[in-house]
């Protein structure tokens, strides 16, 4: 039987982060960062950046259902940024960084809404989750130098070990189960 993939597109602050996080899951097919949300087609980093065109960074997550489901996947989403500062993750700040899930089926919304809900009433030290949940509209794949970016940069960029790498072992923590097992820590 052959699965049909799926797409989900989420934005949790920096896309280096998010895609770094997606990109070790099991069931997971691809990842690209990019940019949505926004006004302006085919938009710049550097356009994005001055957060005059709307967009916000973001993943687009091709994945396999019959292997990590939806649920699992906005569970990740949930537990790996935080959904409860507006336009800001961390030191990164402006409505490009703003947290949001962008769904592309009706099933999606419906999924995305009601873990929003259960999420947000245990609230996450003690606030309230401001996630935005809107249709996916336009996708625009980030310049290339932005893909992988993780993955061709750790050693490289003190930004990875410092704030990535603790976002990868939290993920590794707390979903090892799901952790594809060349990603896995021993």
């Amino acid at each position: 039987m052959v699965t049909t993939l799926e797409t989900a597109v989420f934005a949790g602050g920096c896309f280096w982060c998010t895609e770094a996080i997606f990109t070790r899951l099991t069931g997971v097919i691809s990842v690209t960062s990019g940019y949505t949300g926004g006004t302006v087609a085919n938009p710049s980093y550097e356009a994005v950046s001055s957060g005059e065109t709307g967009h916000t960074e973001a993943v687009k997550v091709q994945f396999d259902p019959a292997v990590i489901s939806y649920q699992k996947l906005l569970e990740v989403f949930w537990a790996t940024h935080d959904p409860t500062t507006l336009n800001r993750q961390g030191n990164d700040i402006g409505t490009q960084y703003r947290s949001a899930i962008f769904y592309t089926t009706e099933q999606q919304k419906a999924v995305a809404e009601k873990s929003r809900e259960l999420t947000g009433e245990r609230e996450i030290a003690g606030r309230k989750i401001v996630t935005e949940i809107k249709p996916l509209e336009n996708f625009y794949p980030a310049e290339e130098y932005h893909q992988n970016y993780f993955d061709k940069n750790a050693a490289a960029n003190p930004y990875c070990s410092l704030v990535i790498a603790p976002k990868i072992q939290k993920l590794v923590d707390q979903f090892n189960v799901s952790v594809k097992e060349e990603f896995k820590t021993s």
